[in-house]
């Protein structure tokens, strides 16, 4: 195994000056993709690059997406021979000490997907938490498991040979839809799957990216698309069900 780290930033230039600080002790690489963000923040982000020679910063032209900056990001570490990727937000939600514990993860079982299991503390709003829910009992549905427990964490390791391998052939989407629909479809091409515990916190004073009129009208579209092929693969599903697989380590 070798992986890298991933971040994609959209306006997010000083949080993420703290969240690489809290990287910069784990001797690994780290992919900075500016989604697009202002001169402001592309010059303080090119400030950090030359602070951090771990870091590799790539700017995009115009904001494209999450999803955009993820599939660049995961495409740029296969090209750099990286086998697998760490992704985490700039926005300090993620707890940068957590990700050795997703290396252990990874390292443990190469083949699956490690998928960030929110625990969050008072600073939730409770809405996120509402909506997180519907959105965990309509992946639920599309993979007819619990395989996925949450599909929204955006702190994952991912195997980059099934990503790329399922990048290849299926269209995704492009923007906050990206990460509940990969997890998705990485669980019906047969990628195992681990949970594993993570807190998640939201910064005072904060702001997120998600658009909360047409972000929430991808996953609305995105669900509906993935219960649709639900039913096409549903005997497949309810034939082999999908692997999850248990980490004994517990978040601190």
């Amino acid at each position: 195994m070798k992986p890298a780290l991933l971040i994609p930033v959209h306006q997010h230039a000083e949080p993420l000056a703290d969240v690489l600080e809290g990287l910069a002790g784990l001797g690994m690489p780290c992919f900075v993709i500016d989604d697009g963000s202002d001169a402001a923040n592309r010059e303080r982000m090119d400030e950090l690059a030359r602070l951090h020679d771990f870091v590799e910063l790539h700017h995009c032209a115009e904001n494209g997406g999450k999803g955009v900056a993820l599939r660049s990001g995961f495409r740029l570490a296969a090209h750099r021979g990286y086998s697998h990727v760490i992704h985490l937000d700039a926005d300090g939600q993620h707890a940068t000490s957590e990700v050795p514990r997703f290396l252990e993860a990874m390292a443990a079982h190469p083949r699956a997907l490690v998928l960030g299991a929110p625990r969050f503390d008072a600073s939730v709003p409770r809405a996120r938490l509402a909506s997180r829910q519907l959105s965990r009992g309509l992946v639920w549905l599309a993979t007819l498991s619990f395989a996925i427990e949450d599909p929204l964490v955006g702190f994952r390791g991912v195997p980059l040979e099934p990503t790329l391998a399922l990048l290849d052939r299926v269209r995704t989407g492009d923007h906050m839809e990206f990460e509940p629909e990969m997890a998705v479809r990485l669980v019906w091409a047969g990628v195992p799957i681990v949970n594993l515990p993570t807190p998640i916190v939201y910064p005072k004073g904060g702001h997120s990216n998600f658009d909360i009129l047409w972000d929430d009208l991808r996953l609305a579209w995105l669900y509906t698309r993935l219960t649709l092929g639900m039913l096409l693969r549903s005997p497949r599903l309810l034939w082999r069900r999908p692997t999850t697989l248990a980490m004994e380590t517990e978040s601190a």
